[in-house]
């Protein structure tokens, strides 16, 4: 059996249901999903996701990431993405191990295998997202960490040895530092995170370049293409995706009628709030929140 294989046969094991599971182990999450889906619009937090089986599509602006049981995804960054499950069925579901990003973990881990200089060196600002090779060690390390499952109480002393094993493959490996810069606290992924904390915080409010890049302390020319570089989107496009998922979150979980959804987000236009609605989502707030309670959306991750 490959190390893909086994990885597999846990996930199928240790999530035999649809949806995800948590599991012992500090920010790691499976997930097991029987039919490709629709794309399900959520903000992707910094995460290393792999595929044990199946194969999915990643949308964020213009640009498109596909990965599978041969490509990890890696995410550097929050950012608003449509993710869907292209390849799946109930003979062969898909299946994936996903474990959330710690910048400070990073930091260390680069400092202690000395690989500050060479990592710097590499590391011109590129995209936050991107898909790469899966290795045999790779896959090795995701399936120890799952089969800790069976032993949750090890799970303390060895899930972080784990988590380390994989970051130092990935540090060392041609995503190295697309990884790295999660822990630089000077470099532009930092400031452009710094701009993302400022429109989340402030996503209901006009939207002001001026002090977003004042928060970014960046020029807002410098703003516009290092934010670009690394999300796909604009600043204002962010902003209008983070308004518009939580207006649909809104509409489904708490029943507010469109109207309302909209104005709590920020939007003065009832009309204009129903169009942006529709060209993220398909349709207009009511018919597509009457899809989703007929169909459920399946949880987004990895």
């Amino acid at each position: 059996m490959s190390t893909r294989e086994a990885l597999a046969a846990l996930i199928e094991r240790f999530a035999p249901d649809e949806g995800p599971v948590e599991t012992c182990c500090p920010r790691v999450n499976l997930y097991r999903v029987h039919a490709p889906t629709e794309p399900m619009h959520a903000v992707h937090d910094p995460s290393f996701c792999v595929l044990a089986q199946g194969r999915k599509r990643v949308l964020v602006g213009d640009a498109v990431h596909e990965y599978d049981d041969v490509n990890f995804f890696l995410s550097s960054i929050d950012v608003p993405v449509a993710g869907q499950v292209i390849e799946a069925s109930p003979e062969k579901p898909y299946l994936a191990f996903r474990v959330v990003l710690d910048a400070n973990l990073i930091s260390e881990m680069i400092m202690e295998c000395g690989l500050a200089a060479r990592l710097d060196a590499a590391a011109p600002l590129v995209g936050g997202m991107s898909a790469g090779a899966m290795t045999p060690q790779l896959f090795d390390a995701a399936c120890r960490m799952v089969g800790l499952m069976d032993c949750p109480e090890d799970a303390p002393i060895l899930a972080p040895l784990i988590e380390r094993e994989m970051l130092y493959r990935l540090l060392t490996g041609p995503q190295g530092p697309r990884l790295a810069q999660i822990a630089r606290r000077d470099g532009r992924l930092r400031q452009v995170n710094r701009a993302i904390g400022w429109i989340k915080r402030n996503f209901d409010q006009p939207f002001s370049i001026d002090a977003v890049a004042d928060e970014a302390r960046m020029s807002a020319s410098a703003l516009h293409q290092h934010f670009k570089a690394v999300t796909s989107l604009s600043p204002l496009q962010y902003q209008k995706q983070i308004r518009l998922q939580e207006a649909r979150r809104l509409i489904l979980v708490q029943r507010l009628d469109a109207a309302t959804a909209g104005h709590t987000v920020g939007y003065d236009s009832p009309s204009q709030f129903s169009r942006e609605y529709a060209r993220l989502f398909g349709a207009p707030p009511l018919r597509d929140v009457a899809r989703l309670r007929e169909q459920p959306e399946p949880v987004a991750g990895a």
